[in-house]
């Protein structure tokens, strides 16, 4: 089952990669230092729990480095990259233990979301997604908290669920496929509705990763054709993000992130208020 899982992914992969290598040659695209050192910092934590998306976004607001309607697709065709890595790291370490069935529904569920929600994002008015988007910060940055306080749901110990809750899942993953367009990343709410349902909440990285990973590739291909992207956020993320992984999976493994996490919940808060700001003058002009 771990092949015939691996298989799609590194399809997927060569995808993607190949559709971000193509558009960069045509355009001339050189990778934007700034964006190199964003991805290598932010995928780094990512593999160690952190996340990517907020922080990414309360960057790419702050030093402006592209137009605000344009920050959720560049980042998460940036991101797509590395999360494929890795998917492929967290699949081969404890997919074999996660129920196959929850694993591929989940990952096909996102997979249809992100397809639904990548045109959606490109015709919306831009203070739409500046709202959401400022949405998706506070979320992330409450979810934070909630982590540093320990008032997150402890988990269990299953490595799969009932039919009731698995169909459940699939729905919450749909929905989430449809919002990772908008720069709200999947891995923290994934992470607590199955702690929630009693899962082990280590089985919830192979779900997490293989979603992000399929889904993203899908996803930003979509994104590369519209063109509503900055290619050189994009490639300077990619070149920046995949050896970090590969350093916080293989070297780091782990370390203490809570301080660092109070830091990040403070700019992202910040981050969301801007960007609300942005969306009330929008929607009134």
């Amino acid at each position: 089952m771990l092949v015939a899982l691996l298989i799609p992914l590194g399809f997927a992969g060569l995808l993607y990669f190949g559709a971000v290598l193509r558009a960069a040659i045509v355009q001339r695209t050189a990778p934007d230092p700034e964006a190199m050192l964003l991805g290598a910092v932010t995928n780094f934590f990512d593999t160690l729990g952190i996340g990517s998306m907020a922080p990414t976004a309360a960057w790419m607001k702050f030093r402006r480095m592209v137009p605000d309607r344009l920050i959720p697709n560049t980042m998460l065709v940036g991101h797509s990259g590395p999360s494929i890595v890795q998917a492929i790291i967290f699949m081969i370490l404890l997919g074999v233990q996660v129920d196959p069935v929850l694993l591929v529904g989940c990952i096909a569920a996102l997979l249809a979301g992100a397809l639904v929600g990548a045109p959606l994002v490109a015709r919306a008015e831009v203070w739409l997604v500046q709202a959401v988007v400022a949405l998706g910060l506070v979320i992330a940055a409450t979810i934070f908290v909630m982590i540093n306080l320990h008032l997150m749901p402890g988990g269990g110990t299953a490595a799969t669920l009932a039919l009731p809750w698995m169909l459940l899942a699939f729905v919450v993953n749909f929905t989430l496929g449809v919002l990772v367009n908008f720069g709200i990343g999947n891995y923290a709410p994934t992470l607590i509705m199955f702690s929630l349902m009693g899962m082990d909440p280590r089985y919830a990285f192979p779900v997490m990763a293989g979603s992000a990973g399929i889904a993203g590739a899908g996803a930003s291909i979509s994104h590369i054709r519209i063109g509503e992207i900055d290619l050189r956020i994009v490639t300077g993320i990619i070149l920046g993000g995949i050896p970090a992984v590969l350093l916080a999976a293989f070297v780091v493994k782990s370390m203490d992130v809570a301080t660092l996490r109070w830091l990040v919940i403070g700019v992202v808060y910040y981050a969301a208020i801007v960007m609300a700001r942005s969306a009330y003058a929008g929607r009134k002009a």
